[in-house]
């Protein structure tokens, strides 16, 4: 979303265009000013709506759920509850990335984990993940 606001620097610079073409006299029309608000307030009213949206489906409520995890050198167990649950093979991985804020396990387009700081039950846990993911040479 961040990369997104970019986008309304468009319709804002054609209606500042715009209001100084109509009031230096140069070219007296409203449209461009009409046309520049209206896309933008789409713009945002559409990706409102994108987020909003993806909120409130039924089928996106898994991703706003708690899940644990238990990783070890074979896998990962995503754990629903203590009888729900899902493996991810560390085949499956295709890069991860660490940064100030945790590890980035890249599954595919758009899908990721994240395993943030804070999440480590201790700096030994943090650390048996990130020699998992150097000697799978993900890291």
């Amino acid at each position: 979303m961040k990369t997104s606001w970019k986008w309304l620097l468009i319709p804002a610079a054609v209606a500042i265009l715009g209001l100084v073409l109509h009031f230096t006299g140069t070219y007296k029309n409203w449209w461009i000013l009409i046309t520049a608000v209206i896309g933008g307030g789409l713009f945002v009213a559409f990706w409102y709506i994108q987020f909003y949206a993806a909120t409130q489906m039924e089928q996106n409520k898994q991703m706003f759920d708690k899940f644990a995890y238990e990783i070890d050198s074979r896998q990962i167990l995503v754990k629903i509850n203590a009888k729900e649950g899902g493996i991810v093979k560390w085949d499956t991985i295709l890069s991860a990335e660490k940064d100030e804020t945790g590890y980035f396990l890249h599954i595919g387009r758009g899908q990721f984990l994240h395993f943030a700081n804070n999440v480590f039950t201790s700096e030994n846990d943090q650390k048996l993940l990130e020699s998992i993911l150097r000697r799978k040479n993900l890291l």
